[in-house]
């Protein structure tokens, strides 16, 4: 997969990254694929839990689903810098749109045994193409000036927030007037023709060529730092949404209110992460990494000492505007220390990082919920952030763009 560098428009912006030769049709046709990332999860978990009528059995064949896409995301996207995009992503996305419409089928009308739900789970989740982290391999290919290439990071980190916003919002409207197994298929459309449509771009053109030598296949060094700051964040972030019920439900009793003071959490890391993207940065990435992940833990210590809903929401806010940031610049170093040949599966790492964070995160919180207080929990989920800073400054020198 690679495509001619474009050059260096007059004045870098987010309009001046969708004008690049290729950019748009290639962005947008990933978004439509990556639109199913959104919509599956939920509508698996309610068609298990239709088909069941258990909510531990529908949170098991969830988490069975989640485990496969995440652990096994680096080795699909080792695959596709071996093998190039064309080659490797539409037979992934066929295999999983397939297996997707067999899970819904299973799950259609009550009665399926449960082992069979879970197995075609994971099976389903082997096989989701690594859409987001070849699409940042991509960018990189498209754009050799990093600052234009930083707020293509930068959209594409707030495109895929809103993905994963309307996304179950789309499955709430179609599971109003049909059974939540459709989500299923509806996700496999959008995979099939989403993946079908970005893999013929004329952005990709083949496999990267290898460095001379060879290389190595076992890891891409200088990961270290992006991939713990993303493992941080996730492990925060849901932790935060375990606190914020509790928080809510022991100030107002109301937990309606919850869904809001989240949602001022990600329009706080959409609007930091496009102010990231138009923010001229001076210096190298990894103390500006370190600095995001900082901020963000603190702004979560302190929110656990909020006397109201109204403080918790502005704090969330606060806390959100260095999400997108962080994660943003995650992702930059990471593809800073690769060669072009792993670029997709160093993004893979730190989106690994992200997603089992984020898994974790919720399981160790509801364990300190029922054994400290509420400051204090937010104080630790906070440091989990902290300490990722604190991983990323540790790293003794500056990684040099690999590849260029």
């Amino acid at each position: 997969m690679s495509a001619p560098a474009s050059a260096r428009p007059a004045a870098p912006s987010y309009s001046a990254v969708l004008c690049v030769p290729h950019a748009r049709r290639t962005f947008t046709t990933a978004l439509v694929g990556r639109l199913s990332y959104g919509t599956v999860p939920l509508s698996l978990l309610l068609a298990t839990q239709r088909a069941t009528g258990s909510y531990a059995a529908s949170g098991t064949v969830l988490s069975l689903y989640g485990a496969a896409v995440v652990f096994l995301t680096p080795l699909r996207a080792s695959l596709v810098d071996r093998h190039g995009a064309r080659r490797t992503l539409l037979p992934m996305a066929a295999a999983h749109g397939g297996l997707l419409c067999g899970l819904a089928a299973l799950t259609w009308w009550p009665g399926t045994p449960v082992p069979l739900i879970g197995g075609a789970a994971v099976l389903a989740g082997a096989c989701v193409p690594p859409l987001g982290p070849t699409m940042r391999a991509v960018w990189s290919e498209l754009l050799a000036d990093r600052d234009l290439l930083r707020r293509a990071y930068s959209l594409d980190g707030v495109a895929e927030e809103l993905l994963f916003v309307s996304g179950p919002a789309l499955v709430g409207a179609l599971v109003a007037w049909t059974v939540p197994a459709s989500g299923m298929l509806l996700g496999a459309l959008l995979m099939v023709a989403g993946t079908a449509a970005f893999v013929t771009s004329p952005a990709m053109t083949g496999p990267r060529p290898r460095p001379e030598g060879g290389g190595r296949r076992g890891g891409v060094r200088g990961l270290a730092a992006p991939v713990a700051v993303a493992a941080g964040t996730g492990l925060a972030l849901s932790g935060v949404e375990l606190l914020v019920l509790a928080h809510v439900g022991g100030d107002s009793g109301d937990t309606a209110l919850v869904p809001w003071v989240l949602g001022a959490l990600s329009v706080g890391s959409a609007l930091g992460g496009l102010a990231n993207g138009a923010i001229d940065w001076r210096g190298p990435a990894r103390p500006r990494l370190a600095g995001f992940a900082a901020a963000l833990g603190l702004t979560i210590a302190v929110a656990g000492l909020a006397p109201s809903v109204l403080t918790l929401t502005v704090a969330m806010t606060c806390a959100g505007g260095f999400i997108a940031p962080a994660l943003t610049t995650a992702y930059l170093l990471a593809d800073e220390s690769a060669p072009a040949s792993d670029r997709t599966r160093a993004g893979a790492w730190v989106n690994m990082a992200v997603n089992a964070g984020s898994s974790a995160g919720g399981l160790t919180t509801g364990a300190l919920l029922g054994h400290l207080p509420l400051p204090l929990c937010f104080a630790l989920t906070g440091a989990t952030a902290l300490a990722s800073a604190g991983v990323a400054l540790a790293g003794r020198g500056r990684v040099e763009p690999a590849g260029r």
